[in-house]
């Protein structure tokens, strides 16, 4: 028998557990666990210099490896400092836990000094929550929290930890628990074989299918599967922003993602198909568009692990609750040896998608002439180049995420890592850093602006003291430029406040932290700053890079309209 007190408990549980890196900030209500670390060295605290930035840096990792981050924060401020890089784990379904420290127990409800209810403040954004209750519960507590983060429909989990359960004085039989066992938490494992039959069957008389699949597909470790089963049959198919690399984006099949600002072809073949083969995706507003005019002749099967997803904003014809591997795993069986009902058809539909492709050939964006302001998208096309497409590229939000998702085409699932469903500034640099600690043989890019790089620069510390040698390409417009762009098409281009007029010299400032910086604002300087930037993988790099102020992102779905309706350039729209 072993006698440990909670906070060695914590430490000894995350060793057990495999954790490896712990993403962190200190303060009084987790200096137990703190000294319990310090007294072991299996896993690695990484101290950042904002609570916001470790629960970015562990999403990162666990968007990269599949495996839950892991984040450690104080009670109080730091645990609501933490709130934001939750709620977008949350709205992105990323496998996380976050260890809160707590006032002591008996002081909970009288306002002590930095006492917060995180467990109320978080509880719209969490999968689930805990509160420690007594010492010896903590190894069956971690142990649940890491379980249900990772399987079904992944989420953030919050501990809530008050400061008198990880006293050192006080000590408990400490057993790592290999199982775990929850009477009211039973995710499926499967999907409906009658309900897969059926959406089987659909498929093979389908004249206009499509295949549209989402971040579930990446986060279930589907992507094999589903290229074996859209390679068999021979349909298109398209991703949305979340599930980027789920297909090859190189293949023919692929038509690029889809939505607000996906490809011109994606959008028309979604909006003239008769069928629609949804898999791991929400039907998420940024992709529908105005639901009442989305896909008008098609029939929806939808798959997904979550059921209240299923039918949530579109009706699904065919509904079917499972994980995407399996149900895709028992699909290949189904259409094994089976031929399509209609070849000719699905000739005729892929001439058609071909069209649309020609259409807009050479005609996405106009190359920069000499002298003229680099174009964002020949940034993201160089940077592509230069790293074989093979990097890790995290992005901030904004014109910049939108154009390094359309530029840089990626063949892996797993290697964009973006803040989707809420849209959070500040979140690639970070997440970039949680990625290159883990994988510090990959080259790692975050794609930013500005703006967004503002948000989280003080982590150039944290770089600083343990050698994290991202690379980051911040294309500098001078404003907000998403919503500069809004601003230009629906404000008569009155831009209130979207203008940065008084921004630091990046050079220096990067500099001041003991970093490279490389100003590029003509078009000849950039693969030799590139190929500087990229020359040392170690080395963290700063690529300051003056682009177009005026350039819009292009597509642009018309709001409110279908998926076809879309502004192509600021003089043409379908």
């Amino acid at each position: 028998m072993e006698l440990l007190s909670g906070a060695d408990m914590i430490a000894r549980f995350l060793q057990d557990e495999g954790v490896e890196y712990i993403y962190g900030y200190p303060g009084g209500a987790a200096l137990h666990i703190y000294d319990a670390l310090f007294r072991q060295d299996k896993v690695k605290h990484i101290l950042v210099r904002h609570e916001q930035a470790a629960t970015h840096a562990a999403d990162g990792y666990a968007r990269a490896s599949g495996k839950p981050g892991t984040v450690l924060v104080t009670s109080g401020p730091g645990a609501t400092n933490a709130v934001t890089g939750i709620a977008t784990a949350y709205m992105d379904s990323i496998p996380m836990v976050v260890l809160c420290g707590q006032v002591m127990s008996h002081l909970i409800g009288d306002d002590a000094f930095q006492e917060t209810d995180i467990i109320g403040v978080t509880r719209p954004i969490v999968k689930h929550s805990f509160s420690i209750r007594h010492p010896s519960e903590i190894p069956e507590v971690l142990k649940k929290a890491y379980y249900l983060a990772s399987t079904g429909r992944p989420g953030p989990v919050v501990v809530d930890i008050p400061k008198d359960m990880t006293a050192p004085t006080e000590r408990y039989e400490y057993v790592y628990p290999k199982k775990v066992k929850m009477r009211s938490y039973n995710p499926v494992t499967r999907g409906h074989t009658g309900q897969i039959k059926k959406a089987v069957e659909l498929m093979l008389k389908a004249k206009r299918p499509v295949f549209y699949t989402g971040g579930g597909v990446v986060t279930g470790r589907a992507c094999e599967g589903l290229t074996d089963l859209v390679k068999q049959l021979g349909f298109p198919i398209t991703t949305t922003l979340m599930g980027i690399g789920a297909f090859p984006q190189s293949d023919d099949q692929c038509l690029g993602w889809l939505g607000m600002h996906g490809s011109y072809e994606s959008n028309m073949a979604m909006h003239h198909a008769d069928l629609v083969i949804a898999i791991g995706a929400r039907f998420d507003d940024r992709v529908t568009n105005n639901t009442s005019k989305f896909c008008p002749t098609a029939k929806i099967v939808h798959v997904d692990i979550d059921p209240s997803s299923v039918s949530k904003t579109v009706r699904a014809d065919v509904p079917i609750v499972g994980p995407a591997a399996s149900v895709i795993n028992e699909m290949i069986s189904l259409v094994q040896g089976k031929e399509i009902a209609h070849p000719e058809a699905l000739g005729e539909w892929w001439q058609k998608i071909d069209s649309w492709r020609d259409e807009r050939r050479g005609k996405l964006y106009e190359p920069s002439e000499p002298g003229e302001a680099l174009k964002p998208q020949e940034v993201i096309e160089a940077v592509c180049k230069i790293t074989r497409g093979e990097a890790f590229v995290t992005t901030d939000v904004g014109q910049h995420q939108m154009f390094a998702a359309q530029y840089y085409h990626f063949d892996k699932p797993n290697r964009f890592i973006t803040s989707g469903g809420l849209g959070t500034m500040g979140f690639g640099f970070p997440a970039a850093m949680g990625i290159k600690k883990s994988y510090p043989q990959d080259d790692v890019v975050c794609i930013t602006g500005e703006g967004s790089f503002q948000m989280m620069m003080q982590e150039l510390s944290t770089c600083k003291q343990y050698g994290i040698g991202v690379k980051i390409v911040n294309l500098n417009n001078g404003s907000l430029g998403m919503v500069r762009q809004w601003q230009d098409l629906n404000y008569k281009s009155r831009h209130a406040h979207s203008y940065m007029e008084s921004l630091p010299d990046f050079q220096k400032l990067i500099e001041a932290y003991g970093f490279t910086a490389i100003k590029v604002e003509r078009h000849e300087d950039l693969e030799p700053a590139l190929e500087r930037a990229f020359a040392d993988n170690n080395e963290l790099v700063f690529l300051d890079i003056y682009v177009d102020p005026r350039e819009h992102v292009y597509p642009m779905q018309v709001p409110l309209g279908a998926m076809r309706d879309m502004l192509l350039s600021k003089t043409e729209r379908t």
